[in-house]
């Protein structure tokens, strides 16, 4: 360890009921909704007889969406039949019989009798100046439906007579104009991302028109497998243990149960006990491939690691050498070429290494009173920034060519942020500030009432963990500047312990401890949902594979190297019996 001191209902239409009616006839039913048949979505007809309506139990607004939505899926599935049984015994509708003709005449492309069932549409919207968006998207299609065929006078006819009059979306209108020069109809389907006439744009259409209807009058598009999928996610963002990959659709889920990941496939037993080093483990980082760990010491060793794709086991691939103060972090080139390893407080030097040759292609030191024990990789790959508590950091080269210098800033730890320009540091006033080495200019970010220990920050730039001295792992928004939570367990005096993101998206967070643990929190939750038991003494640093989400290592004061991932294959009373991980819900 290192010791550092610092809807409602509509009004019910007065409509006769079938009686001897052709199938085309609209029907009113018990509900008192319309139906229409023959029209492109199953009718909807109820008996004729009053007495049988009567007889009909009143339904709920909820129960009428849960069958317009279960109508609506099985009409998609084209079972017609089973939805005209299904809303004639209900007394239900799909959708207004306008928007029933509506939705007919646009997907046979009859764009003038499309324009004319607007007007009966109109009535029945939120917004009647809706109209115009919509007569706006029907004569676009119209437009290049004509250009499609080749017809350019009709299409140019659209253009001056129906769609500029609209004096809607002119700069829209501009682009249209200019699809007139297209040479042939794929040059046309390109330029405009259109997929071209025929029912995969008319679909596309639909959906777009639909959001200007009320869903009394139109369901919006696929609505039960929305609901089905916004379910499948929110279970998913609430499982303490989700730390996968889920596809979008539904097909790769069961909608029977709820979505619950098993906590044995959680990075949170150990896998493998590295005993390569002979003293304190300092630092350990996975390469930003995920097939690579390097780890630092105190016994002036750099061990890199490789990471078996199948196995996930870790071998030592080759040691590192020379480093007499001992190494306390590393930093990976963003390209993994270059690993950067720095010392401890009395330690003037940094070392650049070539992983994939093992040379020693950069030795560094401004001089000897500087102390060079944070570093942290320009985006570009071919700069680096690095500094200590004597009171300046610096901009190098990869030959170790100072480019840049920044003057009375006592630095505990670096990151350069995506943007290329700007440098976090933690300071040794309990802050981290922005500096931006082309305007030479400096920002308060954070401010903390406790010394930072070591921070990170998210692959997106805009959280950072920071570990404070006595307080713990705080979590900031590096846009808004605010703390956002507090993590609790993890015991953190004055020792450098560094903390990480990590897990599928990021979700997690974990952190070493000087109580000999790890601690693994879910991000949105202070409480941590798992300990894990194995070190005998401080857990200096924390690393979560990048690309193996279930793949973790963590490095310790007792010599070792623990690389954490799911539970053995065993059955489920063996498996309750393993050591190592106490979860905390």
């Amino acid at each position: 360890m290192q010791a550092n001191g610092t809807g409602g209902q509509e009004p019910e239409p007065q409509m006769p009921c079938r009686n001897g009616e052709s199938s085309s006839a609209v029907a009113v039913h018990s509900n008192g909704l319309l139906s229409s048949a023959n029209n492109g979505l199953p009718s909807t007809e109820s008996p004729a007889s009053d007495s049988n309506i009567k007889k009909k139990k009143r339904l709920s607004q909820s129960d009428e969406d849960v069958i317009r939505l279960i109508g609506q899926h099985l009409h998609g599935l084209g079972l017609n039949q089973t939805v005209d049984l299904l809303m004639q015994e209900s007394g239900c509708r799909l959708e207004h019989p306008a928007a029933t003709k509506f939705r007919n005449h646009v997907m046979e492309g009859e764009w003038e009798k499309a324009e004319s069932d607007l007007n009966e549409l109109k009535a029945l919207m939120h917004s009647p100046s809706a109209v115009v968006r919509m007569k706006f998207l029907l004569l676009q299609q119209k437009y290049l439906e004509y250009l499609e065929d080749g017809k350019v006078l009709e299409a140019l006819q659209v253009l001056r007579a129906e769609l500029t009059p609209l004096k809607y979306n002119t700069e829209r209108i501009h682009i249209l104009s200019g699809y007139l020069m297209c040479s042939n109809s794929d040059d046309l389907r390109a330029k405009a991302e259109w997929e071209g006439k025929g029912t995969a744009s008319r679909s596309k259409l639909l959906d777009k028109l639909q959001t200007y209807l009320p869903p009394s009058v139109m369901l919006p598009p696929r609505r039960l497998q929305t609901l089905l999928r916004q379910a499948v996610e929110l279970q998913r963002d609430r499982c303490l243990y989700h730390n996968t990959k889920l596809d979008s659709g539904l097909d790769s889920v069961s909608l029977l149960i709820d979505h619950v990941c098993s906590r044995k496939q959680f990075p949170c037993y150990t896998q493998q006990i590295l005993t390569e080093h002979c003293n304190e483990v300092w630092f350990c980082k996975f390469s930003n491939d995920g097939t690579k760990l390097a780890s630092g010491s105190k016994d002036t060793t750099v061990i890199i690691w490789q990471v078996d794709p199948e196995t996930h086991q870790l071998k030592q691939l080759k040691t590192l050498e020379g480093h007499a103060y001992g190494v306390s972090y590393l930093a990976w080139s963003p390209d993994d070429t270059y690993l950067i390893a720095c010392g401890p407080d009395d330690c003037s030097e940094l070392w650049l290494w070539n992983v994939q040759t093992g040379e020693l292609r950069t030795k560094m030191s401004q001089s000897h009173e500087d102390s060079l024990t944070s570093v942290a990789w320009n985006p570009d790959g071919k700069r680096f920034v690095t500094g200590g508590q004597r009171g300046q950091f610096y901009q190098c080269d990869l030959d170790g060519n100072l480019l840049d210098s920044w003057e009375g800033v006592r630095v505990q730890c670096l990151w350069c942020l995506n943007d290329g320009r700007t440098v976090l540091a933690s300071d040794t006033h309990q802050r981290i500030r922005g500096y931006n080495f082309e305007d030479l200019t400096d920002r308060n970010i954070v401010q903390e009432d406790h010394p930072i220990m070591s921070f990170t920050v998210s692959k997106n730039g805009r959280l950072a963990l920071l570990n404070v001295a006595t307080q713990g792992v705080h979590l900031w928004d590096l846009q808004d500047r605010v703390l956002v939570r507090k993590y609790q367990g993890v015991t953190q005096g004055f020792y450098t312990i560094h903390s990480c993101f990590g897990g599928y998206n990021e979700d997690f967070i974990a952190s070493g401890s000087e109580d000999h643990k790890v601690y693994i929190w879910h991000k949105r939750s202070e409480l941590p949902i798992a300990e894990l038991t194995g070190h005998t003494r401080t857990v200096n640093c924390v690393s979560w594979n990048p690309v193996l989400p279930s793949l973790m290592a963590s490095a310790s004061d007792d010599g070792t190297i623990r690389v954490w991932g799911p539970a053995p294959f065993l059955d489920s009373q063996e498996t309750e019996g393993l050591t190592g991980m106490n979860l905390l819900v």
